[in-house]
């Protein structure tokens, strides 16, 4: 019998020509301490169990249905097979696959793993990175009209007071974590949003460490936590995890990447029993419809199919010699994703000292937004870094820094590269990208491609390499001659 495909299945298959890519990035903030310690949440209730799976046959073939953002290599490692036996079992994939279309019927041979996690899936990926479902909801205004302490909040914060709003909407655009989801987090574990009284103590969600103290760095550790465990799921690096009680978990097979998230953030600082309620229906799930309305009803993919990265240049002027400094490593914070790349300009002096190069446009858009040491280029002219594919640059100079609203070509000037914003040792210019709010792998299914030269990550944070036509420039701080490019206004030299 021969099964009909959905008709965008159809024309996914008859398009589908594809790329590579990862994840990376300098690491603008600290290393995360490793202490923890479990807080009180609402009242225990014993949750509807979800059905267990069963201790399937090795090899045996399982229905999936693609998700979106789902990659081969990210379902290879989900359900603990390889690459060649899915496509085996699905010849209809097509040879240089990068993103599956959501809704794709698969077969997926599965091996047994111990230990698999809750089948419950919590909220859409649509409601986790600050992305196209989370343009026109403001945090200050909704926070402002509910009766809970946090409108009350006050907290000077990276150089300035900000609200308990305010704060929200800082960190949901910087670590691009959805807003609602951060203000779920805060209403299940504080009543932020209902109880007019704000919780004592300098650790209010659980995390306990001398580094992160007050709601902003509490916050801030909990986006990046929430990072770190979509991000796993998503590239297939993350498929177990441990709970503060040292028990480990495998996340089911078939969850999506915002429900793994947000296992992998409750398993730091709650308790066996409290994460279990957390996680189920009754827990945060129950609490962000209460609060935000049923996520599921408006859901809508955040990744399409067969996605492919519009072309980019280096983001430095043509003859000029820079150097390639830093494989592939976090987009921002610390840990994954695997989002950016670094590059140093030509200097006879070691660290951070001035420099007169330019850093450059990657392509044609508008500066959407800037802060200290950032500039982010919005590639679908929108001024929304939210929506299509945007370049975040990092450590850029405050003189000669292109002003938010400024419309460039490839090749512009956009500034000078420098220490400034983050962590840096030495001056350079840290390099990521994002498409509808979700960091995208620098080297993988979807990898970083240069003006021709393609990014490969070696899974460790800062290594990696760059290919084109047969020449291969590596990743090194030392700034020797295999680390260093030359591009040319023709075909790129190393």
């Amino acid at each position: 019998m021969t099964t009909r495909l959905p008709s965008k299945i159809t024309a996914w298959i008859t398009w589908g020509v594809i790329t590579l890519s990862l994840m990376s990035s300098c690491a603008p903030t600290g290393e995360i301490p490793s202490e923890t310690s479990s807080t009180a949440t609402p009242t225990l209730i014993q949750p509807t169990p979800m059905p267990t799976r069963p201790k399937y046959s090795p090899g045996e073939l399982v229905d999936y249905t693609a998700q979106s953002g789902d990659t081969l290599p990210a379902l290879a490692a989900h359900f603990n097979t390889t690459e060649n036996e899915i496509r085996d079992a699905n010849p209809i994939l097509p040879a240089q696959v990068t993103t599956l279309p959501a809704g794709l019927p698969m077969k997926i041979p599965i091996y047994y793993r111990a230990l698999w996690g809750s089948s419950f899936h919590i909220i859409p990926d649509d409601m986790f990175v600050d992305g196209p479902a989370q343009v026109g909801f403001n945090a200050v205004t909704f926070v402002n009209d509910q009766p809970g302490w946090l409108k009350n909040h006050r907290e000077y914060a990276d150089g300035q007071w900000l609200t308990g709003g305010q704060i929200i909407n800082y960190i949901g655009i910087t670590y691009s974590v959805s807003p609602r989801l951060l203000l779920a987090i805060l209403e299940y574990q504080t009543h932020a949003l209902t109880d007019p009284t704000e919780p004592t103590g300098n650790y209010p969600l659980g995390y306990v460490s001398t580094s992160y103290p007050g709601l902003y760095l509490q916050l801030t550790w909990a986006a990046n936590t929430l990072n770190n465990g979509y991000y796993g799921w998503r590239t297939g690096k993350l498929v177990t995890f441990d709970h503060i009680e040292g028990t480990e978990e495998a996340p089911d097979p078939w969850q999506n990447a915002a429900t793994v998230g947000i296992q992998y953030y409750f398993a730091q600082v709650l308790s066996t029993d409290k994460y279990n309620q957390a996680i189920s229906s009754i827990g945060l799930a129950q609490t962000f419809e209460t609060l935000l309305g049923n996520p599921w009803n408006s859901a809508t993919d955040v990744m399409p199919g067969s996605l492919q990265q519009p072309p980019m240049s280096f983001p430095f002027q043509v003859g000029t010699p820079w150097t390639f400094t830093g494989g592939p490593h976090t987009g921002w914070g610390t840990g994954d994703p695997f989002a950016a790349l670094d590059f140093a300009p030509p200097t006879n002096v070691s660290g951070c000292v001035p420099s007169g190069e330019w850093v450059t446009a990657m392509a044609n858009g508008v500066i959407a937004r800037t802060d200290t040491g950032l500039v982010i280029l919005d590639l679908d002219g929108d001024g929304d870094e939210r929506t299509g594919w945007v370049i975040l640059y990092l450590h850029l100079a405050d003189n000669d820094k292109v002003a938010v609203g400024t419309h460039v070509h490839k090749g512009d000037p956009i500034g000078h590269p420098s220490c400034l914003g983050g962590e840096a040792t030495g001056t350079h210019v840290h390099i990521a990208r994002k498409y509808n709010g979700e960091w995208v792998p620098a080297g993988g299914p979807l990898a970083f491609i240069m003006d021709g030269w393609t990014v490969h990550s070696t899974g460790v944070a800062y290594q990696g390499y760059m290919t084109n036509q047969g020449s291969t420039v590596t990743a090194c701080v030392c700034s020797d001659m295999g680390s260093r490019i030359v591009i040319t206004a023709t075909p790129a030299s190393p």
